[in-house]
């Protein structure tokens, strides 16, 4: 099941009571005391899950600050699967009458099936997707649907519900890198013999192969992959049963409601459980560097698509054109992949400053720990599949890569290399006659391998006609032979290692 597809951001709804401007300020004053005059005058409660506590119903600044409707209506498909777990229990422990059970049950199936069709109802004086639920249980059912809420609290409801939809994201983010890893493998086994300059400091450093830079994402990816199923693991405790901190006196069954939700084991700590939100800063942070890994890949088309590189020509579906010039084909995708990178970063730092400080156990700033993840993984989708689709589709330009590589003198380390070993001259020294070499052919506007053997050894005598073997782009490539090497031999032991990783030839 997908997450809603909905921005979850700051300001896409209304919130008057954030606005600094003191004219909106007077406004929501003016409309906060009409609404508490209205209240009293009509003599209703704003909520009639809590409203017993107080004479008075809150203002129009405390509904809107209060409410999160607008957000965690996201998690109406768990909210629903918790609360049938949470009945189912209460019945089969004789908490509640199994008639009650079942007439609570259907009742949740009955609103399940509304959401479904029509979507969630937003009103602001329920507060949440937990009471609005439960209101709309009470309308179908009658007074039955308020023993629903027996032996729980919304602190463990919450908490319950958010696990299981962050769950279902990281299931999802899974199965997305390994689509983009299948992508980056089919590609880098086409490529396992295409010869392109590797760079540091985006200098021409040394050739490589397609192949094994692409391989080189597959790694990050996998890495990825590795965190996402290590926060898994430790997100799969059930808080339910906690209650609003200390337990409940009901003789309830944890690890019935644990099972029944898909979770290993009930959480041990009912003070760590509702006020734990290190699940979603675990997912978070496996986000934020996931999203690392995405904006270097795309950065690498962007610069590829360049002209003065040329390296690649992006597909026609994940480019767009210019109002003004329309010679310009412009990596749109792979730019925005690489900005949101920044927003899921923000989203990290968010979450992160919104608990550093919190006392246990539950606090209403926790209520903001939704919108931040559900923008993350949005975001994070949507940049998964625009690399995997840039990847999949793009057209790399491999007589270009070539070319480039063999204009930089990425060959000069190899060079050096032939010294030592056929020469026995130490490295230094190598160094220093290759640095030489590589003037000359500056100077001269050539290649290393275009010098003449005449040239090379005018730098060094003990230079012979057996150099030019190794200065050739290929037989650069083709000597790094090392485990994790360029040599399309070791690109090609890769692949077929992540191939049979991501059971590809099953």
């Amino acid at each position: 099941m997908a997450p809603d597809k909905l921005v979850f951001v700051c300001g896409k709804f209304p919130c008057s009571c954030v606005s600094l401007d003191a004219s909106l300020s007077q406004a929501a004053s003016d409309r906060a005391s009409s609404s508490v005059s209205n209240d009293l005058e009509n003599n209703v409660s704003s909520n009639q899950m809590w409203g017993g506590r107080f004479a008075e119903g809150p203002s129009a600044i405390m509904r809107e600050i209060n409410a999160s409707i607008p957000f965690d209506k996201a998690l109406w498909r768990q909210d629903i699967a918790a609360s049938k777990a949470h009945v189912a229990m209460l019945g089969a422990q004789s908490i509640i009458s199994a008639q009650d059970a079942t007439s609570i049950a259907h009742g949740l199936d009955a609103i399940a099936a509304e959401y479904e069709k029509d979507g969630v109802p937003e009103d602001w004086d329920l507060e949440d997707i937990h009471m609005t639920t439960e209101s709309r249980l009470t309308a179908l059912i009658g007074p039955v649907a308020g023993r629903l809420h027996t032996a729980r609290s919304r602190n463990d409801q919450v908490a319950t519900d958010f696990r299981l939809w962050v769950r279902e994201a990281m299931e999802q983010v899974d199965s997305g890198l390994e689509q983009l890893q299948r992508a980056l493998v089919i590609r880098a086994s086409e490529h396992a013999d295409s010869i392109m300059p590797g760079f540091t400091h985006l200098q021409t450093a040394q050739p490589v192969t397609l192949g094994h830079h692409l391989m080189a994402y597959y790694e990050m990816i996998r890495r990825d992959r590795s965190r996402f199923a290590d926060a898994h693991l430790r997100l799969n405790e059930c808080p339910l049963g906690s209650a609003a901190l200390a337990g409940t006196g009901f003789p309830i069954d944890r690890s019935a409601t644990s099972e029944a939700l898909g979770f290993s084991r009930p959480t041990a700590n009912s003070l760590d459980a509702v006020s734990d939100r290190d699940f979603a800063l675990d997912y978070l942070m496996a986000a934020a560097q996931c999203s690392l890994h995405l904006s270097r890949l795309a950065e690498e088309f962007i610069i590829w698509a360049s002209q003065p590189f040329g390296f690649v020509r992006l597909p026609d579906t994940l480019s767009t054109g210019s109002s003004i010039m329309p010679q310009k084909k412009n990596p749109d995708a792979a730019e925005l992949v690489r900005g949101h990178a920044g927003r899921i970063i923000g989203n990290a730092t968010a979450l992160m400053v919104t608990m550093k400080g919190l006392p246990l156990a539950y606090s209403k700033d926790m209520q903001d720990d939704k919108p931040p993840v559900f923008d993350a993984a949005s975001l994070l989708a949507l940049s998964i599949a625009a690399m995997t689709g840039m990847v999949a589709d793009s057209t790399f330009r491999t007589a270009r890569m070539r070319e480039a590589a063999e204009l930089g003198y990425a060959t000069a380390t190899d060079l050096a290399d032939w010294l030592v070993r056929q020469a026995d001259i130490p490295f230094r020294e190598a160094h220093h006659i290759t640095g030489a070499a590589v003037k000359l052919a500056e100077e001269k506007g050539t290649s290393l391998d275009a010098l003449t053997l005449g040239e090379l050894q005018a730098i060094d005598p003990r230079i012979d006609d057996r150099v030019f073997a190794a200065l050739s782009v290929d037989a650069s490539v083709a000597s790094r032979r090392s485990y994790g090497g360029t040599a399309p031999e070791q690109v090609r032991h890769q692949v077929a290692q992540a191939r049979q990783q991501l059971g590809m030839d099953r």
